[in-house]
C-alpha cells in the first residue's frame, strides 16, 4: 500500500479487515472453477459462517477482504502494512486432522502486529466430551491460543466443551459465542412449523457425512426415509460429493461409500434427488421451499434454520452437540435413535421456542464480544446488512450442483469446454517452463552447476504434469 493510500485511509477512518475465508461472498465462481480451486475448503458449510462474518463486519467504516484459506507466514509483512485486523472464523479446528493447518496459522499469527480475532472455534471429540484424543496436539492448541490472545482481548469458542477444554489448559479469556452463521440476519431468527405434521407429500431435506453413513447408521435412516417420502432431497457438503455429482469422479476415498446418495450408484443420485451448493445464498434460498430438514450436518441444518425451515440435528460428536446446546437447536444424539426413527416424529417433537426466543440475548453476547475486540458490526454501526443483501441479490450465482445423469450435448459441451480450456492453459505453462528449463540448462552448462536444471524440471513436473493428469482422468470419467 502506498503512503498516499495510507493517508486516505486515515483521513476517512476506513478500517481494513482481512478475513480468513475460501472466497468473498461476492465472488461468482463457475462450478468447474469452484471445484478445481476448492473455494469452500473441502466443506461448503465453511462458507456459511465465513459469509455471515463478512456481512456482519461490513460497515460504512470498514472494508472486509477475503484472504483465502492459505496461511502463508511470509505474507505477514504485507498484512501488517495493509490491514488493521485479521479475523479468523473457524469451526472444529481443534482436531488431529487439522493440526498441520493450525500450526501454519499459528506461524502466520505469531508474525502479525495487528489485532487477531477468532470467531467460534471448536474442539472435536466424541459425544461424551472426553478430550483424551486431543492430548497429543495440546502443544499446538496452546501455541495457537497463546498467539491469538497476545493480539486480542479474548477468544470466541463454539460452546461449553471447548470453553472447558481451553480453561482446563489455564486460559481465562475464553468466551462462548456460538457460530457467526446464525447471526446472518442479526437478532432476527424466525423459524416456524408451516405444517401441522409431515406427510408422504412433504418436502424434506436430509444431510450427513460419510462417517455418519458408514459408522453411525445414517445409511439406514436415509434408505427408510427415501422409501417413505418421495419428495426427499439429500444435500451434500464435501468437495468429493460435489465432484461425484458434477464429474462422476470417484477418485477420492469417499467414492467407495456407495451408501452415500452422492454416489452415482445410489438410487437418489439416479432420481436427481441430490444437491451440493457452491454458495450459501442459493443453498438457503432453495431450502425455503422445504417443510423440514434433518441430519448430522450442523451447517446443513443451520442453512435450513436461516431459511425459516424447521430442522433437527442428529448429533454424532462434540462439535455438533455443544453448538446445538448453546443455540438450543432441536437435536437428538445419533447413537440413541430408535431403529425405526421417522422424520415425522422428529418434526413433531421439535420445539423452536428457545432457539428463537433466546436468540436476541445470544446476539447481544456476540456483538459485545466484537466490541471488546475492537470490531464494529453492521447491525449496530451500519445499515443492518441492507447494502450487503442488495449486492448479493444483484449477482447471479450458480444453481446447486445436480447429479450428472444426462448425456445431452449442452451438458457435455460445458464440461468438456472447461476441460479443454484447462489443458490449453496448462500447455501454455508447459511451453513456458520448457523454455525456462532450457535457459537454466544452458546457464548451468556455462557455469558448471547442475542443481538449477533439476529444480526447474521438478517444478515444471509439479506445476504441469500433475494437473494435466488430473484433468485427463476427469475427462475420461
Amino acid at each position: 500500500m502506498s503512503s498516499k493510500d495510507r493517508e486516505v485511509r486515515r483521513a476517512t477512518a476506513q478500517k481494513r479487515i482481512l478475513i480468513r475465508s475460501g472466497k468473498s461472498p461476492y465472488d461468482v465462481v463457475p462450478v468447474e472453477e469452484a471445484l478445481h480451486k476448492d473455494v469452500f475448503a473441502t466443506n461448503s458449510g465453511n462458507l456459511i459462517f465465513s459469509d455471515a462474518a463478512h456481512k456482519i463486519l461490513q460497515t460504512p467504516h470498514t472494508e472486509v477482504v477475503s484472504n483465502g484459506i492459505r496461511s502463508d507466514a511470509s505474507a505477514a509483512g504485507r498484512i501488517n502494512e495493509e490491514y488493521d485486523a485479521f479475523v479468523v472464523p473457524l469451526a472444529n479446528a481443534f482436531r488431529p486432522s487439522f493440526e498441520p493447518q493450525l500450526k501454519r496459522l499459528t506461524r502466520l499469527i505469531s508474525r502479525l502486529k495487528i489485532p487477531v480475532v477468532v470467531l467460534g472455534i471448536g474442539a472435536q471429540t466424541g459425544l461424551g466430551y472426553n478430550p483424551a484424543r486431543l492430548k497429543p496436539m495440546e502443544p499446538s492448541v496452546r501455541a495457537f491460543v497463546s498467539a491469538v490472545l497476545e493480539r486480542s482481548a479474548s477468544i470466541g469458542v463454539r460452546g461449553e466443551f471447548t470453553e472447558k477444554y481451553l480453561k482446563d489448559m489455564g486460559f481465562r479469556d475464553v468466551e462462548v459465542i456460538g457460530c457467526p452463521s446464525l447471526f446472518l440476519y442479526g437478532k432476527e431468527l424466525a423459524v416456524q412449523k408451516r405444517e401441522a405434521e409431515l406427510t408422504s407429500d412433504s418436502w424434506i431435506a436430509i444431510n450427513g457425512s460419510h462417517s455418519a453413513v458408514q459408522k453411525q447408521g445414517l445409511d439406514r435412516i436415509i434408505r427408510r426415509t427415501h422409501e417413505r417420502y418421495p419428495n426427499l432431497r439429500f444435500i451434500g457438503q464435501n468437495l468429493s460429493d460435489a465432484r461425484q455429482l458434477h464429474w462422476r469422479d470417484l477418485s477420492d476415498p469417499n467414492g467407495r461409500v456407495t451408501a452415500m446418495p452422492t454416489h452415482p450408484d445410489h438410487p437418489m443420485y439416479r432420481e436427481d434427488k441430490v444437491r451440493v451448493y457452491i454458495d450459501p445464498v442459493t443453498w438457503i434460498d432453495d431450502l425455503r421451499a422445504f417443510d423440514y430438514s434433518f441430519g448430522s450436518r450442523i451447517h446443513g441444518n443451520i442453512a435450513a434454520l436461516l431459511a425459516g425451515t424447521p430442522a433437527t440435528v442428529l448429533c454424532g460428536d462434540s462439535r455438533t452437540l455443544e453448538l446445538c446446546r448453546y443455540f438450543e437447536i432441536p437435536y437428538r444424539r445419533i447413537d440413541k435413535l430408535p431403529e425405526d426413527i421417522d422424520p415425522a416424529r422428529l418434526y413433531e417433537e421439535a420445539d423452536f421456542s428457545a432457539l428463537t426466543g433466546n436468540h436476541h440475548e445470544r446476539f447481544e453476547r456476540f456483538t459485545a464480544f466484537l466490541d471488546k475486540n475492537g470490531l464494529e458490526n453492521t447491525f449496530t454501526h451500519g445499515d443492518g446488512g441492507v447494502a450487503f443483501d442488495e449486492r448479493m441479490r444483484s449477482l447471479t450465482f450458480p444453481a446447486g450442483i445436480r447429479p450428472w445423469n444426462d448425456t445431452d450435448m449442452a451438458s457435455l459441451g460445458a464440461r468438456f469446454g472447461w476441460l479443454n480450456s484447462r489443458i490449453t492453459e496448462l500447455s501454455a505453462d508447459n511451453t513456458r517452463l520448457k523454455r525456462e528449463l532450457a535457459r537454466a540448462k544452458a546457464g548451468a552448462k556455462a557455469t558448471g552447476a547442475v542443481s538449477a536444471p533439476t529444480s526447474v524440471y521438478r517444478r515444471a513436473r509439479r506445476v504441469v504434469g500433475r494437473p494435466i493428469r488430473k484433468v485427463m482422468q476427469s475427462g475420461r470419467k
